[in-house]
């Protein structure tokens, strides 16, 4: 009987998995699995006398390969000396006990509710990135602690502290079900509850403290509900800008000034809200441009400065002070209304997982994100080619940008009929 390790690759480069041969004239086996270890493929065929060899063998990666091989063949010799038959289930059983060791370690010392803790303090310091390198926004970080405390919450509730494989369909029902019935969430907010919980437990189970694939598939994520969210057309802005606000605070007049730099940089409020004097450059020509870094995805963006922008960047001589987004959108709404935005909005609305329509102000849906929507809708209405407003504002594809452009179809028509090919095709 022997025990051997070989790559199964014709690849000259980059990485393979080390497979095993159990073989034996005598008995007639002859077993070859993956054992799921990776190495060089370069590193591998060096001359094993070499002192290129020997260099990777006493370095930790090359180390702790051969220590897993030489422990699989010496459990593999064991057995057959002891004269138990070998098949490839059980090699493929001692190849598992070995290699995934460590994460079994970590699913010994690592729960659940200890994990979720974790990430949230990670994220919340710096500490853990997103997949982009970047720090998780505040709206990210506010999902976390939603989530974490919705799922806390619930097991009192329950009477049940869950685990990693606990997570099952049984459990995705009755915790949709609490945020439904009890915390009377709408469709959007309880399907955030239970994808950021999908979410983590993903990381989880890439950092070994779990193998509970069944909760990671995107059947088992909440379908988020595509909200029939408004925009401003232009008369409306020149509206709040002309409103007389004075019955207002000097609050909610810096509110509405936010907002409009939200407009006409079609940004989220975590980048909008933030601009400082650093962020802007003068262009080749001697154009105004706001140079920002998106924090949420990382993107860098370079943003024409619009004459309305200027005026308001000038006001507040390129330091425009900060406000918490939950101020920005008190506001706005009653600049909204004392500007006279108060036609009427169908709205379908979700309470408890049941459909309503219900008819409201239009200044009662102005929000932070409005400014983003309505930005990138107007840009749509002016005419400007699309791959430009993905450029402005940030979206990877066209796909993603439609979900911000709020035009209806007759608007839809008149930008088509207005595209010079249209008269030619």
């Amino acid at each position: 009987m022997a025990t051997t390790f070989f790559l199964r690759t014709r690849r000259t480069k980059g990485y393979a998995p080390v497979c095993i041969r159990v073989q034996s004239s005598v008995l007639k086996v002859n077993i070859r699995q993956s054992t799921n270890l990776m190495v060089s493929i370069q590193k591998w065929h060096l001359s094993r006398s070499s002192r290129n060899f020997r260099n990777f063998l006493y370095s930790p990666e090359g180390y702790i390969l051969f220590e897993k091989l030489e422990e699989i063949r010496l459990t593999i010799d064991k057995r057959i000396k002891s004269g138990i038959a070998v098949t490839a289930s059980q090699v493929k059983q001692i190849v598992q006990e070995v290699v995934y060791r460590e994460q079994a370690n970590k699913r010994q010392t690592m729960t659940l509710n200890a994990y979720l803790a974790l990430y949230q303090e990670q994220a919340e310091q710096g500490v853990r990135k997103t997949q982009k390198g970047t720090n998780f926004s505040p709206g990210t970080i506010k999902s976390i602690r939603l989530a974490r405390h919705q799922f806390e919450v619930f097991q009192v509730k329950s009477g049940r502290v869950y685990d990693f494989n606990d997570i099952d369909y049984g459990f995705r029902t009755m915790f949709l079900s609490y945020l439904y019935g009890d915390k009377k969430y709408n469709v959007n907010t309880a399907a955030k509850c239970i994808n950021t919980l999908v979410t983590i437990l993903g990381a989880a189970e890439a950092e070994g403290y779990h193998n509970n694939t069944k909760c990671l598939s995107r059947q088992f994520r909440a379908k988020r509900k595509d909200v029939d969210n408004v925009y401003l057309t232009k008369e409306e802005l020149q509206a709040m800008m002309s409103a007389d606000i004075s019955h207002l605070t000097k609050l909610h007049e810096l509110a509405r000034d936010i907002f409009m730099v939200g407009v006409y940089t079609a940004q989220r409020v975590s980048d909008y809200n933030n601009i400082a004097p650093e962020n802007i450059v003068t262009g080749p020509d001697g154009e105004a441009i706001i140079r920002l870094r998106q924090k949420k995805t990382g993107t860098l963006l370079s943003i024409p400065v619009k004459d309305e922008l200027k005026q308001i960047l000038i006001k507040y001589d390129y330091k425009i002070p900060h406000m918490t987004e939950q101020s920005i959108n008190s506001c706005i709404k009653e600049v909204a209304k004392a500007a006279g935005i108060d036609s009427p909005v169908s709205v379908e609305t979700t309470s408890g997982g049941v459909l309503r329509q219900e008819i409201r102000p239009k200044y009662l849906m102005v929000q932070s994100h409005t400014a983003r929507r309505t930005g990138a809708t107007l840009m749509y209405l002016a005419g400007m080619d699309v791959f430009n407003i993905c450029a402005v504002t940030g979206h990877s594809s066209i796909a993603m940008l439609k979900k911000y452009i709020k035009a209806d179809e007759i608007d839809r028509a008149r930008i088509i009929s207005q595209d010079a090919a249209f008269t030619k095709w």
